[in-house]
């Protein structure tokens, strides 16, 4: 099937059977029915056995029609580490309640002191026996109050470099000894971070995520999936932004306007060409801009919207929520600073600072 045969066919199937009003449980069913949660995936996981890059091109689609339930959302950025990873077993457990929405994902990443330097973390896990007991304190964890099921990453061999030392394990978080603590928030925001807290958790060995001491690789290739995924919900944000702004008559504020909606079209058409980049097995350096690219822009979209809405947009708490809410977006799958140290040192050839 060419690219264009799969567009058509991704369109004609979403016009056939999306609205915004359908029930979002029956249709997350859909999707996984129809073979589009994760196309790139083998049939028998409920792919369409698609290459990546076509995968995100189908996920792209979704996002242009406001649709859900393809590989932009945050389920399958864990059902997508399952199938790197896991075992025949973990994901014929896991894998199924994970893209039907039945279950619900966080990730124990980020420490106090380590913020989300990965290689910087404390926490450790011992083998005892048939389980790995686990001890430390994780920070900025999204959702964990609201999910059953994590990927934890923590310390394994504190005797290699600190990059080889790493494992990552399924911890059930319903399992005695651990503590969550939501962080109260500044903000109106529809995401609430906690703190979790593991005290002599026990993690059964089977639930080893990859390789022992590997868990640095299983987390490069789940930020891999969660970027791909950031840019395309970007800019299904800005879209929505952008189009609030719509009607103005001030010449400052159509001019920014302006910018930022060139500004938009340059991340689709970058997304689009680095996907056309994988797709041709060539390198794509575009990749790398895509993330600083839409988060700023993003940032900007919804400042714009409040300065063009006036007085009003102090009350107007669906606004504030936009605002707030965009604020974290130089920050989650990685902060814009790294970005530009990225940008700087792989594609500008700049020396380290």
């Amino acid at each position: 099937m060419t690219d264009d045969e799969l567009r058509d066919e991704v369109r004609n199937w979403l016009a056939a059977n999306w609205n915004p009003g359908i029930d979002r449980a029956g249709w997350a069913q859909q999707v996984v029915e129809a073979g589009w949660a994760v196309p790139s995936w083998e049939p028998e996981w409920y792919g369409r056995g698609l290459s990546d890059a076509q995968s995100r091109l189908v996920a792209a689609e979704f996002a242009a029609a406001g649709a859900p339930g393809c590989g932009h959302d945050r389920a399958n950025l864990f059902a997508c580490t399952l199938h790197d990873a896991g075992t025949d077993e973990q994901k014929r457990r896991l894998i199924p309640p994970s893209i039907r929405g039945e279950s619900k994902w966080c990730l124990l990443y980020s420490e106090p002191g380590a913020g989300s330097d990965l290689a910087g973390l404390r926490t450790r896990a011992e083998r005892d026996g048939d389980v790995f007991r686990v001890n430390g304190h994780k920070i900025w964890t999204t959702q964990a109050h609201e999910s059953r099921w994590c990927t934890l990453y923590a310390r394994t061999d504190p005797d290699a470099p600190k990059h080889r030392g790493i494992s990552c394990l399924i911890l059930d978080l319903h399992s005695p000894g651990v503590r969550i603590e939501p962080i109260r928030m500044a903000s109106i925001s529809d995401e609430t971070f906690s703190e979790v807290f593991l005290d002599d958790v026990e993690v059964p060995a089977e639930n080893l995520l990859g390789p022992l001491n590997g868990g640095w690789n299983v987390a490069l290739s789940s930020l891999q999936h969660e970027r791909q995924m950031i840019w395309i919900m970007n800019w299904v944000e800005i879209k929505r932004g952008l189009d609030s702004v719509q009607g103005t008559h001030d010449e400052d504020i159509c001019t920014e306007l302006g910018s930022l909606l060139a500004d938009a079209e340059a991340l689709r058409a970058t997304g689009y060409r680095a996907l056309g980049n994988e797709l041709a097995g060539r390198p794509s350096p575009e990749a790398d801009i895509l993330k600083l690219l839409g988060s700023v822009t993003l940032q900007r979209v919804w400042e714009l919207a409040a300065e063009a809405a006036g007085p009003h947009s102090a009350g107007d708490t669906d606004l504030l929520f936009e605002r707030q809410d965009a604020l974290a977006a130089t920050i989650y799958g990685g902060t814009s600073e790294v970005q530009r140290n990225i940008i700087a040192e792989r594609l500008l050839g700049l020396p380290r600072g």
